[in-house]
């Protein structure tokens, strides 16, 4: 429902007029107008940050119509609308004080694939690896390369003309687009690809705005041809939309170059027919380090004498970074430093059809590089990665880049306001050395990467956009660059487009620009698609300027230092769009890809947080003190001011507090965020923080006091299984629980309990006494099983089959007493008895671990809190508890030794999604003990099973849960398959729920191939 127009101003009333009038008119997509829903598309990768009236998700091409129709009413003339993909823009291209319209949601779907015409047909909404994921098959893709790939829309390339790596070779997205259906103001939907002058003549002749269009830059191309040639840069970047220099190629005309590039400025890109490339069969990079970065800057055109397909550099602050990353462990084999310091690296890449070809062309550079190792300015040293996967990983690195420096320290962070200036490749190194000066002369800090190929280069000044004096650099930094990228005869826009910095459009077409003006009349008169932006209708509109609009400093600097420390795990968020990573194989966000709602992402939760922060400190409310005087009073104070509260709520009171509340309810806490996030976001981190307070305002459901106390209640409940599990198998039982509790599914308590089964392996509990018993011997074999609540007595056979092997394997395994570790408690924000609970267990560990034998842990959720939510919490005093494959891998020699007591075999490993983000290196252990004891291991790259710990048992989240299932674990499971392993009990829990699967721990597979 829209809602009324009550206590709204006139330009509010006359959007939610609009939305009425959509509504009634039969608009089949979604309409969002809460203030969650605009305050998570106001930001995008920029530095800006702009409040739209309202959200619409178009489901097909007629309502994009619609929307134009409407639009084109005299009474709607003042309503601007602005499309958005992806929301990756480092400029602002889709932000928008009007209606935004996000194609990304629904118009996704890949239309049509001729694999022997090498074209496909797409949906604006498509994301670019999504593509090329289907297409890999048929040995085709869509060649334009750029580092947002995962999250990218194929619209949003589009509308920027997007290009990257390798652009010297396939062009940028324009050099690929065949046809483009474009809906106009007024809704006339526009199919347009390359025509003979025939067919522009008869378009030209009509009366309807398409004509208009194609009469306009007809005349513009053919009037000032001199112009054009005198204007457009000889670059392989151009100057991004509006492309006149192109406009007519190979003696046909061809409306798309005006179209590529133009940031929804003259119309909505709804469909794209595309040219695909045959894959290369062959690849592999040079990586080349260097003392100094202008080394590698300077060398990069003697590099491309030798005819390689793409360079690529990164300077020593992005490569810091990238090392301190979950994406180093990956790579760094092929960047040993220990050798000397490498300040530069430029990624060399070769492809061919043939590996002789590929040899071949590697040799003769290899040689050349070789000979040159150890003069002045030249590379020191050099790796090579060969095969689509080795070079695919580097790539992976290089792309993470641009995420990567927004995670540097400190309050001053590397932003985009000047970081895609083009020039002539030659005279990159002088170019860069002026620019660096520049920013030298600042005090500034940067960091640099590129395509030096093309003559782009990244720079990111480091600036605090909280501090005034800071945020006031970025105009006269802009301004110098400008004059300097003129000198060159380059561009300030080489890649990312223009958005708000289109202000110095009319500087670099000169004379040209009213000729600009013209087609933005020609296609847009009234001014309504994404104002402001590359060009206005006339004189009487403006662009947009950059110290006009408001950027995100000016509203973070309205939360006070303190309250914004205390947040630090989501206010850092610079909206990179990582989380939006379209892979259902890659664990990152579960609950975004479930619902394709951006509230429900990290971006868009840290947005909401900090929106929320700043709410109440501009009401003096500092949620830091706050949460400290909540943790400190009884339960009971406050309760009557909760009650009238909750009442309130349920009367339908509004309370910006609900809508954050929503964002917070749908994340699972499985922490793929905090480790896959280039900026390290902790959604659970500060979820918890947030639920804390809200629960401080409102009732807490009683489910979140039994799912709390769970882990304190199971050793009672354990002592009599059948008493806990005969009731819930009684319909009117779960019936009750499913409605007064909020519960589905609820697990069954082993009916062998735990306690039972180690009393007949005869491994006793861990204790000072029992570890004083202990040998030398032993103890150099002994390791400590630290108990969790949901493998110690849901899945106790997990337990005492690892406690068997272990003894089988000639080691000393001792169970911990157990304690509850506390995490459900962190999870639903019960923060001060987590605290106590935390440095009462961490005593408990610390006192066992003090004589030096290990503790290890099964599950990967309940270990990993040791190292993340109790390290933040204790700092040092956390103990260390490690996973088991950590463990058992530091165990080789040992574990080699045991091998002939092992039969061979073959196994399929199912990884715990926190374990694949937070502890990813530690899935490569597991593949070393297999090896150790001779078997063989392959691990599954899979996204969230859907359960993380109770998010899939709570009836409000079953049917998300479920897709989430669905979209990657469903199709990897076997049924009859006993070699398919899992590590969480939570997989293990959904495998059997959802697809009547049971799978196995790692360890009880290994079990299963013991000899006799």
């Amino acid at each position: 429902m829209i809602p009324a127009l009550r206590e709204v101003d006139e330009v509010q009333a006359l959007y939610l007029q609009f939305l009425q009038t959509l509504t009634d008119a039969g608009f089949r997509g979604d309409i969002a107008s809460s203030y969650a829903n605009r305050t998570v598309l106001a930001t995008d990768n920029s530095i800006y940050q702009v409040l739209p009236q309202a959200v619409v998700f178009p489901r097909d091409n007629r309502d994009l119509q619609l929307l134009a129709e409407l639009a084109d009413r005299e009474e709607f003339h003042c309503v601007v609308l602005s499309p958005r993909g992806g929301g990756t823009g480092t400029n602002g291209q889709s932000l928008s004080d009007g209606l935004v319209v996000d194609i990304s949601r629904h118009m996704n779907q890949i239309l049509e694939i001729n694999v022997e015409q090498r074209w496909v047909r797409v949906q604006a909404g498509v994301v670019k690896d999504q593509l090329n994921a289907v297409l890999k098959p048929h040995g085709l893709f869509f060649a334009p390369e750029l580092s947002t790939s995962n999250r990218a829309t194929i619209g949003g390339m589009i509308n920027t003309d997007a290009s990257g790596q390798g652009s010297c070779v396939y062009g940028k997205t324009r050099d690929h687009v065949l046809e483009l259906h474009t809906v106009l103001i007024g809704g006339e939907l526009w199919r347009s690809s390359s025509i003979e002058e025939a067919k522009l003549r008869e378009i030209s002749s009509g009366d309807n705005r398409s004509a208009k269009v194609h009469k306009t830059c007809d005349e513009i191309a053919r009037q000032k041809a001199d112009l054009i040639e005198e204007r457009f840069p000889k670059l392989n970047r151009c100057l991004t939309g509006y492309d006149l220099a192109h406009i007519r190629e190979n003696g046909c005309f061809n409306l798309n170059s005006v179209l590529c590039g133009s940031e929804g400025t003259l119309g909505f890109v709804a469909e794209a027919k595309l040219n695909l490339l045959p894959i290369p069969k062959c690849v592999a990079l040079v990586n080349l380090k260097y003392d100094h970065f202008r080394d590698a800057l300077r060398d990069a055109k003697h590099l491309m004498d030798a005819g390689p397909m793409s360079i690529e550099t990164v300077d020593s602050k992005v490569l810091q970074l990238a090392m301190e990353d979950i994406v180093w462990h990956s790579v760094s084999g092929f960047f040993p430093t220990e050798d000397r310091p490498v300040k530069g690296i430029n990624l060399v890449e070769y492809t061919a059809d043939s590996e002789e070809e590929l040899e071949s062309a590697l040799a003769g550079f290899t040689a050349q590089i070789g000979e040159a190792i150890g003069q002045p300015g030249k590379s020191f040293g050099y790796s090579v990665a060969r095969g689509h996967a080795e070079v695919n990983r580097i790539w992976a690195m290089r792309k993470r880049a641009v995420g990567l420096l927004g995670n540097a320290p400190g309050e001053k962070r590397p932003i985009p306001f000047v970081e895609d200036t083009a020039v002539p490749p030659e005279q990159l190194a002088d170019f860069i050395t002026e620019f660096r000066a520049i920013l030298d002369g600042a005090g500034l800090d940067y960091g640099m990467f590129g395509h030096v190929d093309a003559g782009v280069l990244h720079v990111r000044p480091a600036i605090d956009m909280k501090d005034p004096q800071q945020a006031a650099q970025i105009r006269p930094i802009t301004d110098r660059v400008v004059a300097l990228t003129q000198k060159y005869r380059g561009l300030l826009w080489g890649e990312h487009g223009k958005g708000v910095r289109s202000e110095y459009a009319p500087e670099f077409f000169g004379e040209l620009y009213p000729e600009l003006q013209k087609i933005k009349a020609a296609f847009d008169p009234r001014n309504q698609l994404n104002p402001g932006k590359i060009a206005t209708p006339d004189n009487s509109a403006n662009l947009l300027k950059i110290d006009v609009v408001a950027i995100r400093g000016e509203y973070d600097r309205q939360i006070p230092a303190r309250v914004w420390e205390g947040y630090s795990e989501g206010v850092h968020c610079n909206g990179n769009g990582a989380c939006f990573n379209w892979n259902p194989d890659n664990a990152m966000c579960p609950s975004y890809k479930a619902t394709r709602n951006r509230i429900h992402s990290p971006k868009g939760r840290a947005s909401l947080m900090r929106e929320w922060l700043r709410l109440l400190s501009s009401r003096d409310v500092d949620a830091v003190a706050c949460a400290r005087k909540y943790r400190e009073r009884s339960f009971f104070v406050g309760l009557p001011k909760r009650i009238v509260n909750s009442l309130a709520k349920m009367r339908g009171e509004y309370d910006f507090n609900h809508e954050v509340n929503e964002a917070m309810q749908g994340c699972l806490a499985c922490k793929s965020c905090a480790g896959q996030c280039p900026i390290k976001v902790d959604v659970p981190e500060f979820r918890s923080k947030f639920l804390e307070l809200y629960y401080s305002r409102y009732l807490r459901p009683l489910r979140d006091y039994v799912v709390a106390g769970l882990e304190f209640l199971m050793p009672q409940l354990a002592k009599l299984p059948q008493l806990y599990n005969w009731p819930l198998k009684l319909k009117p039982v779960t019936t009750l629980m499913e409605r007064a509790l909020g519960m589905v599914d609820s697990p069954l308590l082993s009916q062998a309990t735990l306690q039972a089964r180690v009393q007949a392996l005869g491994v006793p509990t861990a204790s000072k006494a029992c570890l004083e018993t202990l040998g030398p011997s032993q103890c150099s074999r002994a390791v400590i099983i630290v108990q969790d609540a949901f493998t110690s007595y849901f899945d106790a056979k997990v337990v005492s089959d690892i406690l068997r092997l272990l003894k089988h394997l000639d080691f000393v395994p001792l169970l911990a007493p157990y304690r509850a570790n506390g995490k459900p408690l962190h999870v639903y924000g019960f923060l001060r008895q987590f605290q106590r609970v935390a440095q009462g267990n961490s005593e408990m560990l610390n006192d066992l671990a003090a004589r030096g034998i290990p503790l290890v842990g099964i599950d990967p959720s309940m270990t990993l809190t040791y190292r993340s939510e109790y390290k933040k919490l204790l700092g040092e005093r956390a103990p260390k508890v490690q996973l088991l494959q950590e463990w058992l891998a530091e165990q080789q020699d040992h574990l080699v030794q045991q091998r002939e007591r092992i039969r061979p075999g073959s196994f399929q490993l199912l990884p715990h999604c926190t374990e694949q983000t937070i502890a990813t290196a530690s899935l490569k252990d597991w593949q070393t003990i297999f090896c150790a004891l001779g078997l063989e291991l392959q691990t599954e790259s899979l996204g969230c099973c859907g359960m993380a710990g109770t998010y899939g048992h709570e009836t409000a989240h079953k049917e998300t849960s479920r897709i989430i299932f669905q979209q990657s674990w469903a199709a990897k499971l076997s049924h009859g398959d006993s070699n398919q392993l899992a590590t969480g009990y939570s997989c293990r829990c959904q495998a059997n729920r959802f697809a009547g699967v049971s799978l196995r721990h790692p360890l009880q597979g290994v079990l299963a191939q013991l000899k006799n």
